[in-house]
C-alpha cells in the first residue's frame, strides 16, 4: 500500500472535543489522527518476536508528535498499512509543506502519552484495542511477503 499523509484525516473541533463524534469515523481516518499511537502499540504487541519499534513524527518546531507509527527494518506501519519509512516521513511532510523529524519513542506507551498529551485506551469512548487488532489484521507484515 501507499503511504498517505495523517494530516488529511486531522480531526475536526468536534472530533477533538467528542469522543463518540471522533469514534464514529472511518477506521482509516480514527487510526490516522486521534489513536494512531494506539495502532502502532498493537502492531508492536501482536509480533512479539520482531523487533518493532514505536515512532513519533514531529513537525518542524513543534513539541508534540503530531503522528505515530510503528518501524521494522526500515519499513512503517501506521494506518495507511506497511510503506517504507523514507516514504511515510516524505509524503507527510509533502503534504504538511515544511520539514518533519522522526524519533524512536522511548519507554512504555503510558509515558509518551502523559508527555505528549495522549489518550489512554481507557479514555477513549469504547476501547480501541479491538478496533486497532482488526485493523492491523487486514495488512500483510512485509516479511510475509
Amino acid at each position: 500500500m501507499v503511504a498517505e499523509a495523517a494530516g488529511r484525516f486531522r480531526r475536526t473541533p468536534i472530533e477533538r472535543s467528542d469522543q463518540r463524534v471522533s469514534w464514529e469515523r472511518t477506521d482509516q481516518a480514527f487510526f490516522a489522527a486521534g489513536a494512531c499511537h494506539i495502532l502502532a502499540a498493537v502492531c508492536r504487541e501482536t509480533y512479539p518476536d520482531r523487533a518493532i519499534g514505536l515512532t513519533a513524527m514531529f513537525m518542524a518546531g513543534e513539541e508534540h508528535p503530531s503522528h505515530v507509527y510503528a518501524t521494522w527494518e526500515g519499513w512503517a506501519f501506521d494506518f495507511s498499512g506497511w510503506s517504507s519509512e523514507p516514504e511515510l516521513l516524505t509524503v507527510n511532510a509533502d503534504f504538511e509543506g515544511r520539514p518533519i523529524r522522526s524519533a524512536e519513542i522511548a519507554g512504555e506507551l503510558t509515558d509518551f502519552c502523559e508527555r505528549h498529551h495522549h489518550r489512554l485506551p481507557h479514555q477513549y469512548w469504547r476501547d480501541p484495542l479491538p478496533r486497532a487488532r482488526d485493523y492491523l489484521a487486514r495488512f500483510a507484515p512485509p516479511w510475509t511477503g
